[in-house]
């Protein structure tokens, strides 16, 4: 550590809601800078197989070590190292503790990083991924299936079983976000076939500033590609990004020239190096992914360059 706090992104969601693909792309975006990520997953009080004998899911508070993740997270937050306990998805075991030495940025990805108020407060900035829920269930079958060792009647029925937690403990955090990540199937497609074809509408509350993108303003709906609108959320007025999935090399070049101008110290990297996403074993592309990847490094840098390297917070009560 250079004496500066670390800048702390946190990037919450469901089961299966993106997650670790947004994850990766920042990462390979902040490269050479240090990045320290950090799973709240693995803070698991037990292992699947407790988990189905006690019949508690992983998303209920009590199911994990919260008050341990709010202590780790303070310590990451002043720059501290940690011991941070780990849970293979693989095989759904809790395994030997890892020692993390924070570094200039740390991406902490999860299912319950925003519950309390003492976790919240330690981010400088905070995402909720929130795909519809259709969607989100294709993704969590392909993925637990192909890498996690599911036959598809259990995916499903685990789903079920986790839907009453899910409204309850995790939907409830979007709320606390800075910016909300929706990607969806254009209209007429089904969430089966619509990978390579998302759209992505990212809401942009004004909890923090965000880069100057008023020249993608239009009133009508007859825009293509890219929109900026003016809206609502929750009742209060937001920003709303809109990335069709059909936008074309052009524009999605334009944005993100735009973007990187607002980003201090930075070389841009080639598009085609970021923004890649596993489809059935394939590793593909999306602009619009790259796109809010983009977004949310602008973020992170901004952060940095602008004095996130105060030494502390005030606790909350």
């Amino acid at each position: 550590m250079t004496g500066r706090r670390p800048v702390m992104l946190g990037i919450i969601g469901d089961s299966a809601a993106g997650k670790s693909t947004l994850t990766q792309g920042l990462m390979k975006l902040l490269h050479p800078r240090p990045v320290t990520h950090v799973c709240t997953d693995d803070y698991h009080r037990y292992d699947r197989k407790e988990r189905a004998k006690l019949g508690i899911t992983a998303l209920h508070p009590e199911c994990n070590y919260l008050d341990i993740m709010e202590l780790q997270l303070e310590r990451l937050h002043y720059g501290q190292p940690i011991l941070k306990p780990v849970y293979d998805h693989a095989t759904g075991e809790l395994v030997r503790p890892e020692y993390l030495q924070p570094s200039e940025f740390v991406v902490v990805e999860g299912l319950l990083g925003f519950h309390s108020p003492v976790m919240r407060q330690f981010y400088d900035v905070k995402v909720f991924l929130e795909p519809p829920e259709p969607l989100r269930r294709v993704w969590k079958i392909r993925r637990d299936t192909t890498k996690r060792g599911y036959q598809e009647q259990e995916v499903l029925r685990e789903l079920d079983k986790r839907e009453c937690d899910s409204q309850a403990f995790i939907r409830p955090q979007r709320e606390h976000a800075d910016i909300i990540v929706q990607f969806y199937p254009p209209a007429g497609v089904s969430p089966e076939s619509a990978s390579g074809h998302l759209n992505v509408r990212l809401i942009l509350r004004p909890t923090i500033p965000h880069p100057d993108m008023t020249y993608l303003c239009h009133n009508g709906e007859d825009s293509e590609g890219i929109r900026m609108l003016l809206g609502r959320d929750s009742g209060k007025p937001v920003d709303i990004l809109e990335i069709d999935g059909s936008v074309t090399p052009e524009q999605a070049a334009h944005l993100e020239e735009t973007i990187w101008n607002h980003l201090p110290g930075s070389t841009p990297i080639p598009a085609d190096q970021f923004g890649l996403y596993q489809d059935r074993g394939v590793t593909r592309h999306s602009d619009p992914l790259a796109l809010t990847q983009l977004l949310l490094t602008y973020h992170l840098l901004r952060a940095y360059d602008s004095g996130a390297q105060r030494l502390f917070v005030r606790r909350a009560s």
